[in-house]
Order: C-alpha cells, then sequence, then structure tokens
C-alpha cells in the first residue's frame, strides 16, 4: 500500500547506505546486524529491530549483509503526533528526542505483531470507504505497542546509579539554557567539570558530543516552531536568540540539510497551529 501521505513498502538493507531525509516520519521493521547512522551518530543494532526517524533526519543504515526491511513513512498531514499526543505518547519517546536511542529490540511475538500491522497496512487499500481511519488506527496500535515496549528501555531509570550523576543534571541544564548558551563550556563550569572530561562522559552515554546534543535540541525546537506554529522565520529566529532570520537559516540549513522555509513547505503546519488562537 503506498501514496502521497502514508505507505508501507519492501526494501533492503543496501537501499539505505546512501543517505536518505526527507518530509515523512519513519518506522523501519528488520531483522539483521548493523549500524544505524542518524545525524552521522552511530548506533548499533542485533536481532529483531524497530527504528524511528522524524522528518528531515539523515539516516543510514549500514551491514555487511543484505537483509529485508519494512519501511512504513507518514506525513505529518496524515498524522499528526503532536495532536494525538493524549492517545499516543510516542512524541518525545519514539520522535524527537536527542537524549534517547532511535531503535531497539523486539521479542519474537511482538516483531511478529507489529509485522502483522505492516502487512495489514499494505492489503488495504486506501481507496475504500473508512480506509484512513483504519490505516491511522494500524499505526496507532504500531505507535502504541512500540511507546511500551520502548518505556521498558528508559536510561533515566539508570542514570542515578551510574557513576556520572551529572548526566541528568547536563540534560536539565540544556533544556533550561540551549535558547541562550550554546557553548559547552557553559555547561562544564556549572557541573564543576572540565570542557574535555564532560565531553567524554556525555560521548560514553549518549555517543554524542555535548556540543551536538546542544545544536541537536536547538535544531529540535527550530522544528517545532516551524511544523506547529505560523510564526515567521524572522520571529521563530528572534525566539531561538539567533542575531537574525539569515544566520538561523543557514545554521539550520547546515544541520539539515534544507532551509526553515523548505522544511515549512515540505513538512506543512500541523493542525495543532491553530486548536490555541
Amino acid at each position: 500500500m503506498e501514496n502521497s501521505h502514508f505507505s508501507v513498502i519492501q526494501k533492503k538493507s543496501s537501499d539505505f547506505e546512501k543517505v536518505l531525509s526527507d518530509a515523512f516520519y519513519h518506522i523501519f521493521l528488520f531483522q539483521g546486524n548493523g549500524k544505524i547512522m542518524v545525524d552521522f551518530v552511530e548506533y548499533k543494532f542485533s536481532g529483531r529491530t524497530v527504528f524511528f526517524t522524524s522528518p528531515f533526519q539523515n539516516i543510514q543504515i549500514v551491514s555487511k549483509d543484505i537483509f529485508e526491511i519494512q519501511m512504513l513513512s507518514f506525513h505529518g498531514d496524515f498524522y499528526c503526533i503532536e495532536y494525538h499526543k493524549k492517545e499516543v505518547a510516542c512524541n518525545g519517546l519514539l520522535f524527537n528526542n536527542i537524549y534517547l536511542f532511535p531503535h531497539f529490540s523486539l521479542d519474537e511475538t511482538t516483531f511478529n505483531e507489529i509485522s502483522e500491522y505492516f502487512l495489514k497496512i499494505g492489503n488495504t487499500n486506501p481507496n475504500e470507504d473508512f480506509a484512513v481511519a483504519v490505516l491511522r488506527s494500524y499505526l496507532q496500535l504500531i505507535l502504541a505497542i512500540c511507546s511500551q515496549v520502548k518505556s521498558t528501555f528508559l536510561p533515566e531509570k539508570e542514570l542515578i546509579q551510574k557513576d556520572f550523576s551529572g548526566l541528568k543534571d547536563f540534560q536539565n541544564l540544556v533544556e533550561q539554557h540551549f535558547l541562550t548558551e550554546k557553548s559547552p563550556a557553559f555547561y562544564a563550569d556549572l557541573l564543576h567539570l572540565t570542557p574535555n572530561s564532560l565531553s567524554k562522559k556525555i560521548k560514553a552515554e549518549f555517543n554524542k558530543t555535548p556540543s551536538q546534543i546542544i545544536q541537536e535540541r536547538v535544531i529540535l525546537e527550530a522544528k517545532k516552531q516551524i511544523h506547529l506554529t505560523r510564526k515567521s522565520m524572522k520571529e521563530i529566529a528572534a525566539e531561538l536568540n539567533f542575531e537574525d532570520e539569515f544566520y538561523f537559516s543557514k545554521y539550520f540549513k547546515k544541520r539539515t540539510g534544507i532551509s526553515p522555509t523548505q522544511f515549512r513547505e515540505e513538512t506543512g503546519i500541523s493542525i495543532v497551529a491553530d486548536l490555541y488562537k
């Protein structure tokens, strides 16, 4: 089944050796071994795996072996994860979280259950009566099951037990100050660490440097403002503390590959933008 805003297609792992970046949310389901690259950050996978990406992330799947991949893709116009957040708490869990891993392993039963929903979606004729409602229901079931499974893997439950208890403090500080403070040295100072020491500890936990996390947080906020509001690029640039909209556009394009204006054109403006007027 495939249309312009929602599809399930069969691919091979070799199809993702080149970077994929588009306006869709993606759910990949596969069984194999290798590594995933998301915005050039590397994650290893093994066995039955489900993997989630958000619009205009840079995605690669690299493996010595070639295996089948089921790829479900949906546009925000088909299913807005922010609008449906009370029904399926996947925003910030499966998608749009810079601190959490983008993939996780599934047991055989859950893998087969999700694969069955992929098959049902593939066998649904999108032109039939009530097809859209049926397809959204299948998508919600997949998201709900995966949210439930991923919640059991959340690293926050383990952070206190780890050597560096400041991991959570670092996250909290980034959330408080990323709009105004984009230098890792600022956060290292608040945590009473050298920038080099902070970098080593953060890299060991998140597989990213502090700079990458701060930049990703800025970009995530920018994407939210562009997609979930009707604010002008000038207004968004000001809220994100950029000197002007041109510098903001340059910063955004360097990290996503497209301009903020193109991002809005491709992803659209969510129905959420008009809910609270």
